[in-house]
Formats: structure tokens, sequence, C-alpha cells
């Protein structure tokens, strides 16, 4: 930063003295903020008055570096003026609001509390939280309404309990206590409860312990036991397990809502102990006192899925049925379903059919409707019914483009040949409610958007690379075409950063994958599926018998081609190996073995390569279990082949009972295969080099 503010400086003390041209107005720009970042007021403010006519495209930039220039000066009547450009901004700007911020404060250090109030409630729905609550509690505080300003301390203290502003507001709170005595307005339980709740949702145990046993002497009824609850919530977070439970048996007396939670970690705290018959009577007392609860919904389904890991269908299927039979509005309503629809596929049962075309009119939305749509058309072509297969698989490839269902819904439809559809599965699709999706979206930027395009890149051209990226995001979070702000922000990266690219386009771009390939430009597609280490990929995919496009896809899924990533569970690198995975297989491989080599991406390619080629051999050239295997282990593998008589890889794929292993194996394969649809020909592959 230090070399960063001296250069611009330079740059504007060389532009100043000599007669020769004057620095351009985007490098004016620059060194003004850099002036401003050294403290060097009246230089920044030299440097910026003349942009505003030289740089009219920016105004809100210079404006704003101007008035916080003036503000740091103390001159506290022009402020708020001199940010009217920012305000006028069009497009909008992405400094308003905090324009709306500095001008509050110019105001209240200028003794007009009041119209620092009204400009915050003005337009307090584009204030960045905490700090416009807490902007607001100082303004109140400024104009003498100590009462207002302690409800919005308040806010600041109870609601994001993890932020700077908080300790701020706890010392203001403690003040205004003092001051107010039986006029400070209490603080609602459940901003309390929340504020607990938040910090042991952030890890912050300890002090969420010492906030719920203050709690447990200042409430009353309902909320008391709440607290009392959660304390010994706290424990079983902290994986106290047998401690939790015992206090939780010693709590009598609750209230319902209360007397739920606490029978759930009941139920929880004994299933962890492997105290089977404990956990099963606190199962059976939550059902009984409190069917309709939340927490029997949760504990339904944490006990559905430990049967269905351990392969017991007659015991899961029950508990699935009750969850979405009772709990039909609840989002584990559709998965409940659908494991019970499968079931009764992967038996061949005779109303497996009634179950698909069901779980499609029941949840439209679930991520289950495209395996409902592809299975539909093959237990259709099972009956030689190709009609209403054709409608099944090409409902599958327009709706899920690119997902793993459409992919081999076309292979369906390039076997079956051309056809007519049946008219009454047609019907039957019509009378489904799929939810829009993003299908083609014009890459021609609108007049706003191509504005907001232009600004990024000055402010990219003149080294102000953050403001540049939060010009576009601020367009992509204001729905301006966000997929081109996608773009935009994506190519900022490409070259240096592949993984930061890509997640631009998922992020602001979510819907991507609902896009044809062919209705976006081909740098979209390789923005968001990059095949950085080519040459690297390949030589390591050939060298194991692998495809290049496949190894490049399962790179993605794994740590989207960032080489020194770490994953929560100590993977390392391109191919997310082990350190004793990588120790094993080097030794295999009769390479030298270190931690550090396994970030660089030829080594960690070569290991993973290896791996996956070893583990396809070991489940029988299966690359679906192979998959399976590389995610989830070689041993739960082998086990899920044992699981069924499948008849294609998509049905041993849908029967892994791991959500994580099943989206893996499906991410990879689709990954695959639209690799080989943006790079797969000659020209193509010339095209994006």
């Amino acid at each position: 930063m230090v070399r960063t503010v001296a250069a611009a400086l330079l740059l504007l003390t060389v532009g100043l003295s000599l007669s020769a041209a004057p620095p351009s107005a985007v490098a004016q720009l620059k060194a003004g903020e850099a002036a401003l970042e050294a403290r060097q007021y009246p230089l920044a403010v030299k440097t910026v008055e003349p942009l505003a006519t030289r740089l009219p495209k920016l105004a809100d930039y210079s404006a704003w570096l101007l008035a916080s220039a003036e503000f740091a000066l103390k001159n506290y009547s022009q402020t708020p003026k001199l940010l009217e450009p920012v305000w006028k901004q069009t497009p909008s700007s992405p400094l308003a609001a905090k324009a709306y911020l500095l001008a509050a404060d110019a105001y209240r250090e200028s003794s007009s509390a009041q119209q620092a109030i009204d400009i915050l409630r003005k337009h307090y729905a584009a204030l960045p939280q905490p700090r416009g609550d807490l902007a607001v509690a100082l303004a109140f505080g400024a104009a003498g309404d100590n009462i207002d300003a302690a409800v919005y301390f308040q806010r600041v203290y109870y609601g994001h309990p993890s932020a700077a502003e908080a300790s701020q507001a706890a010392v203001e709170l403690t003040r205004l206590k003092t001051l107010l005595g039986g006029d400070y307005p209490p603080p609602s339980p459940g901003a309390m409860l929340g504020r607990a709740a938040k910090l042991l949702e952030s890890g912050q145990t300890q002090k969420a312990r010492r906030e719920l046993e203050a709690l447990e002497s200042q409430l009353g009824g309902a909320d008391r036991d709440l607290a009392r609850v959660r304390i010994g919530v706290v424990d079983y977070n902290a994986k106290q397990t047998a401690p939790a439970l015992a206090y939780f048996k010693s709590l009598n007396g609750m209230s319902p809502e209360a007397d739920a939670e606490r029978l759930y970690y009941v139920f929880q705290s004994a299933r962890r102990l492997n105290q089977l018959e404990e956990s099963a009577a606190a199962l059976d007392r939550l059902s009984a006192l409190y069917p309709a609860s939340n927490w029997r919904l949760k504990a339904l389904v944490a006990t559905a899925n430990q049967l269905l890991i351990e392969n017991k269908p007659s015991a899961y299927e029950p508990l699935f049925r009750v969850c979405y039979e009772s709990f039909p509005k609840e989002p584990e309503a559709a998965d409940c379903h659908w494991k019970v629809t499968w079931q009764h596929y992967i038996q061949r049962q005779r109303d497996a059919s009634d179950l698909l075309r069901a779980q499609l009119q029941m949840f439209p939305a679930s991520d289950e409707s495209s395996a409902a749509l592809y299975f539909l058309g093959r237990l259709s072509e099972s009956l030689r019914d190709t009609g209403s297969a054709l409608a099944y698989y090409g409902e599958a490839a327009r709706e899920y483009p690119n997902q793993f269902y459409a992919m081999q819904s076309r292979d369906r439809l390039e076997h079956l040949g051309p056809g007519v559809s049946s008219p009454s599965a047609g019907e039957f699709l019509r009378s489904v409610s799929f939810p829009p999706r993003m299908r083609i979206e014009s890459f021609q930027p609108s007049p706003s958007a191509a504005a907001r395009i232009e600004r990024s890149k000055m402010l990219a051209s003149a080294g102000l690379e953050d403001w540049a990226r939060d010009e576009l995001r601020f367009g992509a979070d204001a729905g301006d075409q966000p997929h081109l702000m996608a773009m935009e922000l994506a190519s900022l990266y490409s070259a240096s950063r592949p993984d930061q690219a890509m997640r631009y386009i998922k992020h602001y771009a979510s819907d991507y994958l609902f896009l044809p390939i062919e209705s976006a430009p081909l740098q979209f597609w390789t923005l968001a599926f990059p095949l950085p280490y080519r040459q690297e990929i390949e030589r390591s995919a050939k060298q194991n018998g692998l495809d290049l496009f496949l190894m490049a896809a399962l790179i993605r899924q794994e740590s989207e081609f960032d080489p020194k990533v770490i994953s929560y569970a100590n993977a390392r690198g391109l191919t997310q190996i082990m350190p004793g995975t990588g120790r094993e297989l080097s030794r295999r491989l009769k390479q030298p073995y270190s931690l550090a080599r396994l970030f660089q991406p030829a080594f960690n390619l070569q290991l993973g390569s290896y791996y996956l080629e070893s583990l396809n051999q070991q489940t029988g050239g299966r690359i679906e279990a192979a998959l399976a295997a590389y995610n989830a282990g070689l041993s739960r593998a082998r086990a899920w082949l044992g699981w069924g008589d499948f008849q294609e890889p998509a049905e041993f794929i849908e029967t892994v009972p791991f959500y994580q292993t099943r989206s893996y194996i499906q991410s990879v394969l689709r990954n695959a295969y639209v690799y080989r649809k943006i790079y797969g020909s000659t020209e193509r592959a010339a095209a994006v080099k």
C-alpha cells in the first residue's frame, strides 16, 4: 500500500510540475485517492476539484473523494452539498450508501442532527448494516433522543454480536441505561436469545454460555425455558455429549416450544452416545407430545437418513413417509418423498411411475425433478411407450439443459431417434408448474449496463481495481444484467485467478446451468469452465488412460483450479489429495514426497490422475463408482455397488446415500459433458487458447 500511494503521488507531482501535458483524468483520480489514503487532504482537494468537468462519467467518484477530504479537514457544512453528484449519478452509484453515511456524519458534526436523522431514515433500506443502525443511533443521540438512540444501539448489539460496531454499541447502551433509568427501553427476549444464538453459531461457545446463563435469571416463562435448554446446546455443540444429555434430562416443567427442543437434543445426544433405546424413546415422546413441531421433523429426517446409510429400506421408508405427509410444506418434504419414490423405482415396484409423477406435481422446483423426468422416460421405454419416453426426455433436456439428467436424456433421445411425443405425457407435463428459469439472456448490454461496464474499465485503467469490481458487483446486485456483470468481473481475474473468475459466474449468474450453451458467447462458458494447466492435465490424464475433460471436470469440482487450496478435511491442491494418500501414492510412483509438493500443479495432477484410475480399476471400470470412491472412500463405493441390480450407471448414482457424494458424481460427469461441448473440437480449442 505504501508503494502504491507513493507511486500515485509521484505521478501527480510530476504531472503537475512539468510543462508537458498533465496526467490523464483517470490517473489524476487515482492520485487523488492515493492522497486521501495518505491523509494529505489539501493535496487530495487540489487534485480532485478539477475532475468534475474533466471526468463527467466518473463524477460520483471524484465527488466522493472531494467530500471525504473536506470532511477530514472539518469542513462539515460543505460535505453534503459536495456529495450530490453521487446521488444524482446515472446509472446509480455504488458509493451512494457510503455517501448517505458520510453526509449524516457531517450533519451531526455541524450540529444538524435532525438532518442526519432525516437522510438516514429516508435511505435506510440502502444502508449497509450494522453501520447504518449505528449511524442512526448516533444521530438520535446527537439530537437528544436517547430512547430512540438506545433502540438502534440495541439493533447493533443484539443483531450483530460479532461485528466491530457491537463493542461501541455496548459502551453506549451501558451509558444510556444509567442515564435513562426507568425510561430505558428494555430489549425484547427474542433479541437477547437471538444474540446468544448468533454467538453460538459463530463458534463463540463460552460467550454464548455466559449470555444464556445471565438470561436464565433475567427472563421468565417460555423465554426462560428456551435459555435453559440452550445452555445445554452449548455443551452439545462443544461435543460434551454425556454432560449435555444428563442436563437435558434434568430439565422439567418446560413450555411446549422449549420442551420440544429439549427432547430433540435428548434424542440427538443419545444417538451420538449410541444409546439407541434412549434415543428412540425421546423420538416417540416428541412425536406423541408435539407432532407438528419442526423439532420432530428434524429428528425424523435424522433417523431416516441414518437408516438409509445402513441400507434398511423397510425401516426408513415409513419415516420418510411421515415426513412428507405430516410436513408437506417444509423444504425437507421433497427429499423425503424422493427417497420413498426412488426405493420403489429401484425395487421395480408397480407404483414407481405414479410416485415419479407425484414428485413432479407436488415438488416441481425440487432438485430431484430432472431425475424424475429421466426415470419416467426409462420406465416408458421399458413399457415400449416410446412417445412418452420422448416427451419426458425432451422435457428434461429443455428444462435442465446442463444438468446430469439432461445429458442422460439426450443420450436416450439420440438412441431412440426421431419420433412423435405422446399427447397424454405432454398434457401431464403441461400440468406441472416448473419454476421459471433463466433460459436465453441477451448478451447485448443495455444502456445502463454498458455505462457501468465502461465506468469499470475506466477505473481499472487507473489502477483502481477495487472500485472497478465494486462498480460491477453493485450493478449485478441491482439486477442490471447480472450475467454480463459476472462476465466482466470474471474477465478481471481470468488470467491470474480462474478460480475467482468462476466464482463470480456462479454467484452473479447463479442460474447459468439453465442457460443453453449455444445461447451464450463462448467467452462466458470458458470463464465458467476454465481449463488452466491444460498441458499438465492432458499429460497426466494420458499417462493414466483417462479423458482430459473428465480430469478437468474433477478438478473444477474439487478445487476450482486453485492449486493452493486446502479443504476443511486437509485435502490439498488441484485434485485435493490428502497428505496420507499423497505419501502412499508417491511411494507407488517412486516419487519424492513432501506436503509442499502437493501444491505443485504437475505433481498434484500426477497423483490425482493415477489415484482416479486406480480406483476405476478397483471398481471394475465403472467411472461413476470410481468417482464415488474418490469422494467418499473405496470401501463405501464397493458396498454401494452391492445395494442393487443396477441396470445403468444413473441407477447406481441415484442410490448413493450421501447427498454430497451423489451430487459430486453428477457434477463431475456434467462438467465433463460441458467441457467436451466447449473445448471438444479442434477449432474451438484453438479459439480459446
